[in-house]
């Protein structure tokens, strides 16, 4: 123990000599600076953006030194930090599974003052180079312009995926892709121009998948992992307004049903146990080896009347992939009757051992719901446990993983209330989920300005190419209808 001390101490004064190096007078302040985004004490992927910030502190001037191993820059500034991606970038790679220290100086009337040093850990393993994301006014049934967007995490460039103003300004939704593949996708189109685009290796067919018996079309999605089949929720969906509550919309269902898409034969099928008029079963998802469903599934009941009795289980069912057939028995994972609470949203891990689900009082919708939270499951033990390094005040909801499984997105209104923005997490090999950090933008006052919400982040190993021109096309034709 004496050991690890004096190590800590040997390093930590290595760290404070370098951070010294240019400014040798000073005053030292026993607090943090004052900055936005507030980055401080988290894990950050070595291929990152630069993570720029404004000091929030009074000053004529500001200098501020980046500090990993022995190696070290610095950037002089007045309020706002750019830091310089090349050097950025060159460190972090450099110093991968070490720790980074920003050294932040403020200088008023001739004397230099020094804050406590901000302190990173760098992680070895990188995170996927993009993201995509739907950008939306948070409003509730209405909408003007709104697109699907990629952005490289790596900097900062973000391009459509594809735009409503193409497509006389219809609602689209529900991206996904197969093992965070771009060239693997699928999203829908609703209203005019209605159908669900499907990018397979680089052909894009519109498919109907809205079958003569089915509540709707196809909502909530989720692919095998084989790439042939992509179980869909079918949902009749409505929303209430609160006349004094502090969530302000309640979204439910009236009917939904889970059905399973064959890419290969383009045919719709079920199962008795994913369709049924006496219960609801939504948010279907994977376990990485295929052999299992996972969904939320409730009691039917008479809505809006009984909606705050409407609470889901986390259950799962086996499915042979050679057959596509299904199993009798459903296995129930979480249960209300235990906890009190509803699920929804599950999402494994890539490789199967932890499998995160939003919680929250009642319901199936959970980004009205302000006390909702992320836990997380552990697959071999059973055991589930709220991710209270992550979770926030406000709503902490839609979550996927990286496609090695070690950094975590999901989106969160903890900024104002009101917007939902998107953070990342280091998840390490033990389930846990670190304190997560807001998505870079080149320019620290970007989400002031930013009027629209994130909708549905997922990783990406790489860009969709030739979009949103390759989605265009298609989309102006007549939907394919499935085989009966």
């Amino acid at each position: 123990m004496k050991q690890t001390t004096y190590l800590f101490l040997l390093f930590n004064i290595a760290l404070f000599t370098a951070c010294n190096r240019t400014i040798d007078k000073y005053l030292y302040i026993s607090e943090n600076a004052r900055i936005t985004p507030a980055y401080v004490e988290t894990y950050i992927p070595y291929n990152i953006a630069p993570l720029n910030f404004c000091i929030n502190e009074t000053g004529d001037a500001f200098s501020v030194r980046f500090v990993a191993g022995q190696d070290s820059f610095e950037v002089a500034t007045k309020k706002e930090v750019n830091i310089p991606s090349g050097k950025w970038k060159k460190l972090l790679e450099k110093h991968r599974g070490e720790n980074l220290l920003v050294c932040i100086f403020a200088k008023r009337d001739n004397q230099w003052y020094q804050f406590q040093d901000l302190h990173f850990k760098i992680a070895e393993e990188p995170i996927d180079p993009y993201i995509a994301y739907r950008l939306i006014e948070p409003g509730y049934s209405a909408w003007g312009k709104m697109g699907l967007y990629q952005r490289n995490l790596e900097n900062f460039k973000e391009s459509p995926i594809m735009l409503n103003t193409l497509t006389d300004k219809n609602c689209m939704n529900c991206h996904s892709f197969h093992k965070n593949n771009p060239d693997r996708m699928l999203f829908h189109l609703r209203g005019q121009h209605a159908g669900t685009l499907f990018l397979l290796d680089g052909e894009v067919k519109k498919i109907n998948t809205k079958a003569p018996k089915m509540v709707s079309a196809g909502v909530y999605p989720r692919w095998h992992p084989e790439g042939r089949f992509v179980a869909f929720s079918t949902n009749s969906t409505h929303q209430g307004f609160h006349t004094s509550h502090a969530n302000k919309v309640e979204v439910f269902d009236t009917e939904s049903d889970i059905v399973m898409y064959d890419t290969q034969a383009n045919r719709m099928f079920t199962s008795n146990a994913l369709y049924s008029k006496e219960s609801y079963e939504t948010f279907p998802e994977w376990s990485p080896d295929g052999k299992y469903l996972y969904f939320c599934t409730a009691p039917a009941l008479t809505m809006p009347k009984e909606f705050k009795s409407l609470k889901y289980s986390l259950v799962r069912i086996a499915f042979d992939s050679q057959t596509g057939t299904f199993a009798n028995q459903v296995d129930t994972l979480v249960s209300p009757e235990i906890t009190g609470k509803s699920v929804s949203l599950p999402r494994i891990s890539p490789d199967g051992k932890y499998l995160i689900f939003c919680q929250f009082d009642y319901g199936t919708f959970p980004i009205w719901h302000r006390e909702n939270d992320l836990y997380i499951l552990n697959t071999e033990t059973k055991n589930v446990s709220a991710m209270t390094d992550i979770n926030s005040h406000e709503t902490d909801s839609y979550h996927s993983f990286s496609s090695n499984g070690r950094w975590l997105i999901f989106s969160s209104r903890r900024l104002d209330g009101n917007y939902t923005r998107l953070f990342i997490s280091y998840f390490d090999k033990e389930g846990k989920g670190h304190k997560p950090f807001l998505l870079p933008q080149k320019h620290a006052d970007y989400y002031d300005a930013l009027m629209k919400s994130y909708n549905i982040p997922e990783f990406m190993t790489g860009k969709v190419e030739n979009a949103p021109a390759k989605f265009n096309k298609a989309a102006w034709k007549t939907a394919e209808e499935m085989a009966k």
